[in-house]
């Protein structure tokens, strides 16, 4: 069984504002892909996220490592990939200390990919502590604007679908290193974490960059990751700015070609 494809066209009505209006009738839209995704630990079901078929194993290794469950890309043995009826298995096994952190934090969640927190089983694990970010990284303004132009180049699915959100990094002096897209934002941050771990970059040496909106989980994600420096085009909540200034990330958001605003840990950047 072959894996789906990340985007499919399906027929569409277009209604103008005229009947005679041009683009108006029956015609073909390229929308995303969105498939239920059974990440498992050796054999043992741990969560259910939809998301975009797309750098999977990325996806895997990236969720392990904001979820705690592993301290590094190694300590996945083996990523398998199995498409199944009802959507698709990434399969990973653990190296044996990694098991063992598995088995004490082991819940199920159905992630929709609008919530990241849906099904966490307590307050305590949803508003979890957040380690301290290690960073000593600054950069100039103009690296953010920088940022924030490269990833809405490095978005080609979203240019065929205009429906998925996409998470990059960015480091002073290269540029745009990885860039992932998946219709859920949560989603394609994981999967920029695994890319980044698999490829040995350290987050804290460049800037994170998403297209969404910055809600607490997040800045829970960039704190996993150690992420110093966290770049949105939307705005935050309340709760996410009160998350990242405990853990000590710049939070950078509304960043559009006129400017940005700077809502914790100004000192990285350089006015």
């Amino acid at each position: 069984m072959a894996l789906p494809p990340p985007a499919v066209e399906l027929p569409r009505l277009k209604v103008g504002g005229s009947v005679d209006q041009p683009g108006s009738g029956w015609g073909q839209r390229r929308l995303p892909e969105e498939v239920a995704i059974s990440l498992t630990y050796d054999r043992a079901a741990y969560a259910v996220m939809m998301a975009t078929p797309l750098d999977l194993e990325d996806f895997g290794v990236g969720f392990s490592l904001n979820e705690g469950l592993i301290g590094g890309a190694d300590a996945l043995a083996e990523i398998e990939v199995v498409p199944v009826e009802l959507g698709i298995e990434l399969r990973m096994t653990l190296a044996a200390d990694a098991s063992d952190r598995t088995v004490e934090r082991r819940r199920r969640l159905a992630g929709p990919v609008g919530c990241g927190l849906c099904g966490v089983e307590s307050l305590v694990e949803a508003l979890r502590p957040l380690p301290a970010v290690r960073c000593t990284t600054q950069i100039d303004a103009s690296e953010v604007f920088a940022a924030v132009a490269a990833l809405g180049g490095a978005q080609s699915l979203n240019r065929e679908t205009r429906a998925v959100h996409a998470a990059g990094f960015w480091q002073p002096g290269r540029g745009l290193l990885a860039a992932r897209e998946d219709v859920g934002r949560h989603n394609a941050l994981d999967k920029l974490t695994g890319a980044l771990s698999r490829a040995g970059v350290r987050p804290a040496e460049g800037i994170v960059v998403i297209s969404s909106r910055v809600s607490i989980e997040m800045v829970q994600k960039a704190a996993m990751m150690g992420a110093g420096i966290l770049v949105a085009v939307s705005a935050p909540t309340a709760l996410a700015v009160r998350a990242a200034t405990e853990s000590g990330i710049t939070l950078v958001a509304v960043a559009r070609d006129d400017g940005f605003e700077v809502f914790s840990a100004a000192q990285r950047i350089r006015t």
